[in-house]
């Protein structure tokens, strides 16, 4: 899960969605030595202003490719995030309590995508932005789900069966959320692009969870300018 990475020049891809998390762990592939390739996804968010920002991301870091597909989610609903009529938590995270943003699936769908495009591409490493322990709890960015991930990897591809199968790399997995910001600042991550709100507006909201914690840790890594605009 986050084993090192092979000999520079080897090719990787990155799910990118656009966000903080995300961005940061394509740059750590990219300082590996990484040729990265990245795929994004339009799934009926109601924030899909984070698609604008992945695509400025991959330009930015300056990624061999840059695919992004639709997969709508949204259809069947049972997320905050893709059911406008749902609040967005704003309220704080509860110990033990998945929050309404869990999206039924998603990085199961979004994972196996991505190997898809690994082993049609060659790549060696799926790189993840997934972290289990600063926000949601999700059941889908948690170790076990990721050993168990890597385990179907393996039976489900051609590669895999061969030996030589991607493996999926989860460099933020026990990070805090400031950690992940002072080392998107190290790497030149331009933090200013990404975007992590979740209320679905042209500006970050500044109150839902999503920026309130990004915002602490800006925060607390010494970059109060970076933090949400305030409406």
């Amino acid at each position: 899960m986050a084993s090192a990475f092979p000999a520079s020049g080897a090719t990787a891809v990155a799910l990118l969605s656009g966000g903080l998390d995300s961005a940061t762990a394509t740059a750590l592939a990219i300082e590996a030595g990484q040729r990265v390739i990245g795929l994004s996804f339009d799934y009926g968010q109601r924030h899909r202003r984070e698609l604008e920002a992945a695509r400025a991301l991959a330009e930015r870091l300056g990624l061999a490719e840059h695919h992004t597909i639709a997969v709508n989610l949204a259809a069947w609903g049972g997320s905050s995030l893709t059911d406008a009529a749902l609040a967005v938590p704003s309220d704080g995270v509860a110990d033990g309590v998945i929050p309404s943003t869990y999206v039924p699936g998603r990085n199961t769908v979004f994972i196996a995508l991505g190997l898809s495009l690994a082993e049609a591409r060659g790549a060696t490493r799926l790189v993840l932005g997934v972290n289990a322990i600063d926000y949601s709890g999700y059941p889908d960015c948690r170790p076990d789900y990721l050993d168990a991930f890597q385990t179907l990897a393996d039976l489900a591809t051609r590669a895999g069966r061969a030996g030589h199968g991607a493996r999926l790399w989860a460099p933020l997995i026990h990070w805090s959320k400031t950690e992940i910001v002072r080392q998107a600042l190290r790497l030149g991550v331009p933090i200013e692009v990404t975007w992590s709100c979740y209320a679905g507006g042209e500006l970050p909201c500044g109150r839902c969870d999503s920026c309130r914690i990004r915002d602490a840790a800006l925060i607390e890594a010494g970059r109060p300018d970076l933090a949400s605009h305030r409406p």
